[in-house]
C-alpha cells in the first residue's frame, strides 16, 4: 500500500473529527427541534407552576386535563412544580421553562434582569388571599414595634407588601432584620411552626397559610386586599418566555385558552376545584391538602384572567420606595393578545391593560 505523506494524514483526521463534530451537532439539533416541534414530534411545552391554592388554576387545569385537551395531541405538556418564584423563572432563563405561574415581584425582577427582553404576561389567575396574621394580644399597627414578623422571603411580594405598609405607618424595617419591627424570611412552612414557638409575633403571607395561622390561634390584622382599589391586586400571573412566544404563537394561544377554561372551572365547579387541589397537591407532596383548609381559604380569593397589571405597578413602586429594587419601566411587559382573541372569540369581555 502506497504510504501518505503525513499532512495528508493530519487532513484526514481533521475532516473526521469535523464530520463527527457535525453529525453530533445535527443529532442534537434534531432533538431540539423535535422538543420545539421543529420536526416530526409534537412541540413540547414545559409549564412551571406551585402546587397551592395560588395557583388554583394552574393545578385544577393539570389535574383535571384542561390543559391537555387545549393544547391538543400535537402539544405535548411537561410540568415541573416550583417552591418559590426566583427558582422558576432561573428555570426560564435557563431555558429549562416555557411558561410559569408566578407572583408580580419575580415577574418584575425577570423582566428587569432581561432589559425587557426574557418574558411577557399573557394572562391573570389570581388576586387576593394575603393577610397580615399576628398573636391575639396585638391589636393595633402600634403594637408590632419591636416584634418579629414573618414573610416568605426577603423581596417577595408580600415582604414588600409589609415593608411599605409599615413604612406609611411610621414604622421602620431593615434587609438585616432590624428597625422598629424585626422583619424574619423565611419559609412558608416553617410560619406555624415558629408561630406556636413564640419565635415570630405574626406573618405577612399568602393563602392557605393565612388560614394555618388562623387555626393556630392568630387573628388577622390586615387582609391585604383592603389596601387596594377594589380590594384587587395580583397575586398570580402567567408568564411566558419570549423565545418561546415568538417561536410558538399557535401554542401559547392554545395556552391561553387552558387557563381561560382551568379559571371557568374553578370559579363554576367549586366543589369539584377543591377536590382536585387537595388531590393533586397530595400526588406531589404526599399528603392532600386538606379540604377544610382549601374551602375556609377559598372565600379570600378571586380567580380572574385579568393580570391587574396597575397593581403590579403599584407594587414595583412600593419596592423602590422601601429600597429593595431600582426603578424599572414596565412597557412591554403585557402581551394580551391571545387572551383577549380567546375572550372575544367567546363572546367575553376584553381584558384592558391600565
Amino acid at each position: 500500500m502506497r504510504r501518505l505523506p503525513l499532512r495528508r494524514w493530519v487532513s484526514l483526521a481533521t475532516l473526521a473529527v469535523v464530520g463527527a463534530a457535525t453529525l453530533g451537532t445535527a443529532a442534537a439539533c434534531g432533538d431540539d427541534s423535535e422538543s420545539a416541534g421543529g420536526g416530526s414530534g409534537p412541540t413540547t411545552l414545559r409549564l412551571g407552576y406551585f402546587p397551592n391554592i395560588t395557583h388554583a388554576p394552574a393545578v385544577v387545569g393539570v389535574e383535571k386535563g384542561i390543559f391537555a385537551e387545549k393544547l391538543g395531541s400535537d402539544v405535548k405538556l411537561e410540568t415541573k412544580t416550583f417552591n418559590a418564584g426566583p427558582a422558576a423563572i432561573e428555570a426560564i432563563f435557563s431555558g429549562a421553562l416555557d411558561a410559569t405561574y408566578i407572583g408580580p415581584n419575580p415577574t418584575v425582577n425577570a423582566f428587569s434582569k432581561s432589559k425587557g427582553e426574557a418574558v411577557r404576561v399573557i394572562s391573570g389567575a389570581a388576586s387576593g388571599g394575603v393577610a397580615l396574621v399576628v398573636k391575639p394580644e396585638i391589636t393595633s399597627v402600634e403594637q408590632l414595634r419591636g416584634r418579629k414578623i414573618a414573610t416568605p422571603q426577603l423581596g417577595n411580594t408580600q415582604d414588600v407588601a409589609i415593608r411599605h405598609w409599615l413604612k406609611e405607618k411610621g414604622l421602620t424595617t431593615t434587609k438585616e432584620g432590624g428597625g422598629d419591627v424585626k422583619i424574619i424570611p423565611q419559609e412558608n412552612a416553617q410560619t406555624v411552626e415558629t408561630f406556636n414557638s413564640g419565635a415570630i409575633d405574626g406573618a405577612w403571607v399568602p393563602e392557605p397559610f393565612v388560614s394555618r395561622l388562623v387555626n393556630a390561634g392568630g387573628k388577622v390584622l390586615v387582609d391585604e386586599r383592603d389596601l387596594w382599589p377594589d380590594r384587587k391586586f395580583v397575586i398570580t400571573n402567567l408568564i411566558v418566555s419570549t423565545k418561546f412566544l415568538k417561536a410558538h404563537p399557535d401554542v401559547v394561544k392554545k395556552l391561553v385558552e387552558g387557563q381561560v377554561a382551568a379559571n371557568e372551572f374553578v370559579n363554576g365547579r367549586p366543589d369539584e376545584a377543591h377536590q382536585a387541589i387537595s388531590e393533586h397537591i397530595g400526588k406531589i407532596s404526599g399528603k392532600p391538602l386538606d379540604l377544610k383548609l382549601i374551602k375556609q381559604a377559598w372565600p379570600t380569593l378571586e380567580f380572574t384572567n385579568d393580570p391587574i397589571a396597575s397593581s403590579l405597578k403599584t407594587g414595583l413602586d412600593h419596592a423602590v420606595a422601601v429600597g429593595l429594587t431600582q426603578p424599572v419601566s414596565l412597557d412591554g411587559l403585557y402581551d394580551l393578545t391571545h387572551l383577549n382573541e380567546v375572550l372575544k372569540g367567546q363572546g367575553r369581555t376584553e381584558v384592558v391593560q391600565s
